[in-house]
């Protein structure tokens, strides 16, 4: 893990200023950027969308911000089944780091939270049609996804850890050449798998997945480890996230990991562009994760759900 100078380096970047800002109303490639900070020469992480402009007094006019204000809430899009990101209870209710993470934005913000639960193809596609007002989803920031959403600074960065299922005796990389591998649908993992180029700044791939490989998917990463349990084994491999490994491991599910990360992950809050104008509510949720960084709550966070402090991205 870095040390907590080089984090700060990092976000001071993500802050450097743009000429313009999402209005909210059409896709654009071009990031904007968190609220104004001095710039810095250190070399960028991956690609941000935070608004160049800070959060006013008054919201702007029919803008997201005014909206969950006068709601008195946030609506979170979030995983269901995706521990310990995020999970629901047999009560209804949820827990996870991502949970925490959202639930605290809202309370800094003097919102109440309420979390929803659609697929993640139509979280990462944007066009959301006011059915949710941020994704606090571990959602990775990528320049394709900058197209259809706007990204707060990063919240954490998480390894792309490859397994295997103990039933193939596959133990290395190149034992998954040829071999299928499970993935969640439309994530990065499903696309590296596939041979497309992923755009994440200095954290972005190097590596290569097996020669061969063939990929199927499921509609949550953790339903790939899930069915091995139920005795699916019409694939031998399966890449998510490495905490997502892990808590498939303390319950005893039939995984093993396979070698080092695969690459690392910048993960943020995301906001639809199509939706009302987000500008002073992207640049309110970007610097209460700057602080959170600061003052030590998603370090807390982190520690609490992953035993790790992934808050400060890899060694580089």
């Amino acid at each position: 893990m870095q040390t907590k100078r080089r984090f700060a380096a990092l976000v001071t970047v993500f802050g450097l200023a743009l000429a313009a800002c999402s209005s909210g109303a059409s896709p654009s490639p071009a990031p904007s950027v968190a609220p104004s900070v001095a710039p810095s020469t250190a070399a960028s992480e991956a690609p941000s969308a935070a608004p160049s402009v800070a959060p006013s007094a008054t919201p702007i006019p029919g803008g997201l911000l005014a909206l969950v204000t006068k709601a008195g809430k946030i609506r979170v899009s979030t995983d269901p089944n995706y521990a310990p990101q995020s999970a629901q209870k047999p009560d209804g209710t949820y827990e996870g780091f991502d949970i925490d993470v959202a639930t605290e934005i809202a309370t800094r913000m003097g919102l109440k939270v309420e979390f929803v639960t659609p697929a993640w193809d139509a979280i990462t596609a944007g066009s959301w049609g006011g059915r949710w007002d941020m994704s606090v989803g571990s959602m990775t920031i990528t320049t394709v996804r900058q197209k259809v959403v706007d990204f707060s600074p990063p919240y954490y960065f998480t390894p792309a850890q490859m397994t295997a299922s103990k039933a193939s005796g596959i133990t290395t990389l190149d034992g998954l050449a040829g071999k299928t591998v499970c993935a969640g649908a439309s994530t990065t993992y499903y696309d590296w798998l596939s041979g497309t180029k992923l755009d994440f700044g200095t954290l972005s791939p190097t590596t290569t997945p097996p020669a061969g490989v063939k990929v199927v998917t499921q509609k949550t990463d953790a339903d790939c480890a899930q069915l091995w349990a139920a005795g699916r084994n019409d694939w031998q491999g399966w890449l998510t996230a490495g905490p997502t490994v892990e808590q498939a491991i303390k319950q005893n599910q039939p995984v093993v990991k396979v070698g080092d990360p695969v690459y690392f992950e910048p993960l943020a809050v995301a906001i639809d562009k199509s939706g009302p104008n987000d500008s002073d509510f992207l640049a309110k949720v970007s610097q209460i994760v700057k602080d959170m960084h600061a003052d030590g709550t998603l370090t807390k966070f982190s520690m609490k759900w992953y035993s790790l402090d992934l808050t400060q991205g890899p060694t580089q």
